[in-house]
């Protein structure tokens, strides 16, 4: 009968390298998740989302599914701590940069006073596209919050405080941008006008619905509690057959959305909202484009991040 050979665990401050914890007969099959718990139980005001355990400082940090004794280490472990400061659930940081946006745009569009003069407090735009602007970006952010309600499965547990604070502040303060200029009591409809907002609210439809069915796919890409790995593949749904051309269809369609609505309002800081909002998401997709390449061999050739064929 063999003998289990247990592991010693010294956790270390990464910064000042001062002696923490020492973690005694700890179970060769436990997980960094499992230390994090350990080490909680000696520090309660480090939860495990806090944590940030690393080799060397200077490395990356460990996952929380990575075993003990799949690492490169003796039986006596050092690890290096690393304290992330305040987390928040994904959930909670989704909803709160839904609901900013959402409801700062609503004070332009009803034109609360001192946002623009005296004489225009609590009127209305005459131009039937501000209405239909408002209604579409009304649209787009409930959808999120439903969508973060019932279909997103985040494979991250948190964020930390400060970086949800500054996502907040950049989606709460450029809807109050936009909003700004497209309830303006001085804004002018679209050069083309009613041929142009159809044509753009179509286009956002579609997208919007792209989107969502995106969405339900990567959802269900996973069965709950399953851990098997697979990359994306397109459904009977017509809006998934993005997948054969790119990674992260998700990201197109919002891109397309936002240019929709760009040019449905005409309005540049829509469009300056836009183009920030594609290069940040081209970065997110090819991170995901590149993750997906490197975990699956039998990865599709002819898939690119973004844009079909091109990025």
């Amino acid at each position: 009968m063999s003998r289990t050979t247990f592991f010693e665990v010294r956790i270390l401050d990464a910064n000042t390298k001062e002696h923490l914890c020492f973690l005694d007969k700890v179970e060769p099959y436990s997980t960094i998740g499992d230390i994090k718990s350990l080490f909680h139980k000696s520090y309660p005001q480090w939860y495990p989302a806090r944590q940030a355990l690393r080799l060397d400082p200077k490395e990356k940090s460990l996952r929380d599914d990575e075993i003990l004794q799949s690492l490169p280490v003796g039986t006596t472990a050092t690890m290096y701590f690393r304290d992330l400061g305040p987390q928040l659930g994904w959930t909670m940081v989704f909803m709160a940069e839904c609901f900013g946006p959402l409801f700062t745009y609503l004070l332009f569009y009803f034109r609360v006073p001192y946002i623009y003069s005296h004489e225009y407090g609590f009127t209305s735009s005459p131009h039937p596209v501000v209405r239909l602007a408002c209604a579409c970006h009304t649209f787009h952010y409930m959808k999120r919050l439903i969508e973060t309600i019932f279909v997103h499965r985040f494979s991250h547990g948190t964020m930390p405080l400060g970086t949800m604070v500054r996502n907040c502040a950049y989606y709460w303060g450029l809807s109050a941008w936009l909003a700004y200029y497209i309830n303006h009591p001085l804004y002018t409809p679209p050069s083309y006008g009613e041929l142009q907002v159809s044509y753009a609210l179509v286009m956002f439809a579609m997208c919007e619905l792209g989107n969502f069915s995106v969405h339900l796919t990567l959802t269900n890409l996973r069965g709950e509690g399953s851990r098997s790995r697979r990359f994306p593949m397109p459904t009977k749904n017509p809006f998934t057959w993005l997948f054969f051309f790119v990674s992260c269809p998700n990201y197109t369609y919002e891109v397309g959305a936002w240019v929709s609505f760009s040019i449905m309002t005409q309005c540049l800081p829509v469009a300056l909202y836009t183009l920030l909002g594609f290069i940040q998401m081209t970065i997110w997709a090819k991170g995901k484009h590149r993750a997906y390449s490197r975990e699956f061999k039998d990865y599709p050739n002819l898939r690119m991040a973004i844009i079909p064929l091109i990025l």
